[in-house]
């Protein structure tokens, strides 16, 4: 037991009076100004108008918290939100009716990143229509920051203690203690899933950053590269990769839902199976377009 990290962090950074901020909260936001920066500066060495950057912003952001809350409620509980007024009214709003009877603010708890996916690229679409940008290099731009922002809120769940890992005795387990994560009322050792996921999501960002300055020596050379801004290539990339390690962490994790008991794949990776294929079309429709450039 000694070898465990006895996981009790205080999920508070902190408070003043009854207002408080939570470390899940803080992550998302630098997972989001992360993204933002990294994206400018995309946009800012293709070229790409400051006015056209600007709005992308809110776009983003509201894509991926209607998607992703919405996605939590409907792929994960629809059996509490939509068979009650309550719940429906909690799925839309940050409160939750206490059993006394009063609403108390909780923030949003529960959010889905595969609804998150789903938003952000619906989100984009519009931003690409208003401001007439060509989606594939909207999309691409977004693919090499997202995993960034993935890092952030995976590691906002580690200080949760939510979305926990199977029961384990390798030396570098967790020991979590949150009523979901104990066993006969005991804390046991099990594997950080979210950490898991934090880091590959960082190396995978670190990936895109790497073939994204290929694609920029291949352009100061003049040369044709199925690596360009443009084909979708990043954002199959992205797609591919991110959900491709989603599918197979899923086999370390305890179930989030009770009805995924006993199913031979979970929900998480029933609905990364999807992605991961647009993400190879994507990947192979950019070489494709590269081989009748040249």
């Amino acid at each position: 037991m000694l070898l465990f990290i006895d996981w009790t962090p205080n999920v508070e950074v902190f408070s003043i009076g009854s207002f408080s901020v939570r470390w899940y909260s803080l992550l998302w936001c630098v997972g989001l100004l992360l993204a933002y920066l990294i994206v400018q500066r995309l946009y800012k060495q293709q070229k790409i108008g400051e006015e056209k950057f600007e709005p992308l912003f809110f776009y983003c952001f509201l894509g991926v918290l209607i998607g992703a809350r919405l996605g939590h409620c409907l792929f994960y509980e629809p059996q509490y939100y939509l068979t009650s007024m309550v719940g429906f009214i909690e799925m839309l709003v940050p409160f939750h009716l206490m059993p006394d009877g009063e609403w108390k603010f909780t923030g949003y708890e529960g959010l889905a990143s595969h609804g998150g996916a789903i938003g952000l690229f619906f989100s984009l679409l519009l931003y690409c229509r208003k401001m007439k940008v060509k989606a594939r290099i909207v999309l691409d731009n977004i693919a090499i920051a997202v995993p960034a922002t993935a890092c952030c809120i995976r590691l906002g769940n580690l200080m949760n203690s939510e979305i926990i890992g199977n029961v384990t005795d390798v030396p570098w387990a967790f020991i979590f203690h949150t009523r979901e994560a104990l066993v006969d009322g005991a804390a046991v050792p099990r594997h950080p899933a979210q950490l898991y996921e934090a880091i590959a999501y960082l190396l995978i960002f670190f990936a895109g950053c790497f073939l994204y300055r290929k694609w920029r020596q291949a352009q100061a050379m003049r040369s044709t590269s199925p690596l360009s801004v443009g084909t979708g290539f990043y954002f199959g990339f992205c797609l591919t990769a991110i959900f491709t390690f989603r599918f197979f962490v899923e086999f370390l994790k305890k179930e989030q839902v009770d009805f995924e008991q006993g199913m031979l794949l979970d929900m998480g990776q029933l609905l990364s199976i999807p992605f991961i294929a647009i993400g190879v079309w994507c990947m192979l429709n950019a070489k494709k377009q590269a081989a009748k450039a040249s």
